[in-house]
């Protein structure tokens, strides 16, 4: 269990704060940016749980806001799992089912789609966008051939379809894609 009694240290005063692992790393260090990243989504996600959100969709959002805390903890904590939380191929088919579970009431998509339409579908689309910089973030950290075997792959793999989970939920949650706005290439040129 977290215990925090202090809320400030002052340890990074100075630019650096401290990995899982207590390795001192630069704040704007990749791995760093990968995990604070990935607290931000939560924050999104956050947003729009307290948008009124209804079930199952909320229950799901407070699932992944779960989730992303683990995602972060294994980011924070390099190298081997050991006894430590990892990210595991179950965090990402649960996903995946939700995916398959939701997607099959949409129409196909015959265009792209623009962020809007209901609130809740707008706070998706801003999330699905934080969620592929965490995940471009997390390619970066793993593209450091120091840092590649200290990085879980799962990890990606599970802000890959998470991003795809925010896609098609927007889509379900804007009338079952009947308020989707629809992409029209070239519409201010004519």
């Amino acid at each position: 269990m977290v215990r925090l009694d202090r809320i400030y240290t002052k340890g990074g005063d100075d630019g650096l704060t401290s990995l899982g692992d207590g390795t001192r790393v630069a704040k704007h260090d990749t791995r760093v940016i990968a995990y604070g990243t990935v607290d931000e989504l939560d924050a999104v996600l956050g947003l729009l749980v307290t948008a009124e959100l209804p079930e199952p969709y909320r229950g799901y959002i407070v699932g992944i806001q779960n989730d992303l805390f683990d995602v972060g903890a294994d980011l924070c904590v390099p190298g081997e799992a050991g006894e430590r939380l990892r990210i595991t191929p179950k965090y990402t088919n649960a996903l995946e089912a939700i995916i398959d579970r939701e997607n099959a009431t949409l129409e196909p998509l015959k265009s792209f789609i623009l962020s809007g339409g209901t609130p809740h579908s707008a706070w998706l689309h801003l999330a699905r966008n934080v969620c592929r910089r965490a995940e471009r973030s997390v390619s970066e950290l793993l593209a450091i051939p120091a840092e590649k075997d200290r990085v879980n792959p799962e990890v990606l793999r599970y802000l890959n379809r998470l991003s795809d989970l925010l896609f098609v939920l927007g889509r379900v949650l804007n009338g079952n894609g009947k308020n989707d706005v629809l992409w029209k290439p070239g519409l201010r040129q004519s």
